[in-house]
């Protein structure tokens, strides 16, 4: 059997890492981070050091703040109103929080404003060494006809501009490929991930898997109104995930690759705690020795890094006999871990995103029968979310998947 992992996850987790000759790094460890957040940047209701504050005080390592169409950046300063997304109320509570030094208004009475803090300053007075750290984005927005296209470009500091190309699939691959080129030009790690693909039923798993390379999606995203679930026959996002990676490895879309899967928030509503889209309802969590956006980048493009909403996991083993899961669970969590994939037979795919096996034992533990294309883990939790997508809502984690039998070169085509 010739399996193919996830390099990263080959890494034992005491193993150290060094980017100079005799510099050695602290072993790698879990990093938690969001990477779709809003703010009165643009559609949030948040200003930036609000939203981010949030994040710190709840133990994050990282954070993006990915407004959409820009980067903070330059000067703009946001009216304050009673009924407006800036209130008195916010502007007072970001003055206890940080200061009257820091909270710069300009104007009189019902004409009053205040100035957004940049990204820099966000920085220079939020990221800690080690403990946290704010990683530039974008949520490059575009759409074709009715169809909206949103792709997150993570670790780059100038806005890019969004794309539209001569269809849907014309428009995604078009921003993809401004983003990659952007990194490629500055020397520096990016990654761009495609946005609730369910939104306004805007797109398909085929669109997923036509993303040239390897291609990082939402499977999970807390906005109430992105519908990860299956509607009618519309699959859900988890089933997407199935249908695109069976499209990549034995179609060849997209010249081949792997789909890899992330939790986010799409916070735009920082102050209620049952409303639409607030923070802390998924996130990933990245291995990675060092906090900071290049190391964190670099995980994440190799795979090295699994979607939660609440599950804990403590490691994530595969080699050429077996996928292991090490569970983390709380005081008194039963959790179940289900093994998900899709069988060759006679080197066709059988039925797609199967579950080929459910444990509740710690570690979990798949062994490969052979016939697996590839297999992923979902965990399940009996413990309910306390910031629910949706009502009834349980707490989760998904694992990357592991290509356990590479298709034949006749079953998978080079080109696409």
């Amino acid at each position: 059997m010739n399996t193919t992992t996830l390099a990263a996850l080959l890494l034992a987790t005491t193993t150290t890492t060094t980017d100079e000759p005799g510099v050695e790094r602290d072993a790698p460890r879990w990093l938690k981070g969001n990477t779709h957040t809003h703010t009165l940047w643009s559609d949030g209701d948040a200003p930036p050091e609000s939203a981010v504050a949030w994040y710190v005080d709840r133990g994050y390592h990282f954070l993006v703040l990915s407004d959409h169409n820009l980067l903070q950046t330059g000067e703009r300063w946001f009216d304050i109103s009673d009924d407006g997304r800036l209130t008195p109320a916010k502007v007072e509570a970001v003055s206890d929080r940080f200061g009257e030094d820091w909270t710069e208004l300009r104007g009189e009475g019902d004409d009053r404003s205040m100035r957004l803090r940049t990204l820099d300053e966000l920085k220079a007075r939020l990221d800690r060494a080690d403990r946290f750290v704010l990683i530039p984005g974008e949520e490059v927005t575009s759409a074709y006809r009715m169809a909206q296209v949103h792709i997150n470009a993570i670790n780059l500091d100038d806005t890019l501009p969004a794309l539209r190309g001569d269809s849907v699939q014309g428009t995604i691959q078009d921003n993809l490929d401004a983003i990659e080129a952007w990194g490629r030009e500055k020397g520096r790690p990016v990654l761009a991930h495609l946005n609730h693909p369910n939104f306004q039923k805007s797109l398909a798993a085929s669109n997923i898997a036509r993303m040239k390379g390897d291609a990082f999606f939402e499977v999970y995203n807390g906005h109430r109104s992105v519908e990860n679930e299956r509607v009618g026959r519309r699959p859900s996002t988890d089933e997407m995930w199935d249908l695109a990676l069976v499209a990549k490895l034995v179609e060849g879309a997209g010249g081949g690759g792997m789909v890899y899967g992330l939790a986010t928030d799409d916070a735009h509503d920082h102050y209620p705690t049952g409303t639409v889209s607030i923070p802390g309802r998924g996130w990933v969590m990245v291995r990675s020795d060092r906090v900071e956006p290049d190391a964190i980048v670099r995980a994440m493009l190799a795979g090295d890094f699994y979607a939660s909403t609440g599950v804990t996991l403590a490691d994530i083993r595969a080699d050429d006999d077996r996928l292991v899961v090490d569970l983390d669970p709380a005081d008194g969590e039963s959790l179940v871990t289900e093994f998900i994939g899709t069988r060759l037979v006679d080197g066709e795919p059988g039925p797609v995103g199967v579950v080929l096996a459910r444990s509740r034992a710690n570690p979990a533990v798949y062994e490969f029968d052979g016939d697996e294309l590839y297999v992923r883990a979902r965990v399940a939790s009996d413990r309910s979310h306390p910031r629910p997508y949706r009502e009834g809502d349980v707490v989760m984690a998904w694992t990357q998947p592991v290509v356990v039998t590479p298709p034949t070169p006749s079953a998978a085509p080079a080109s696409p």
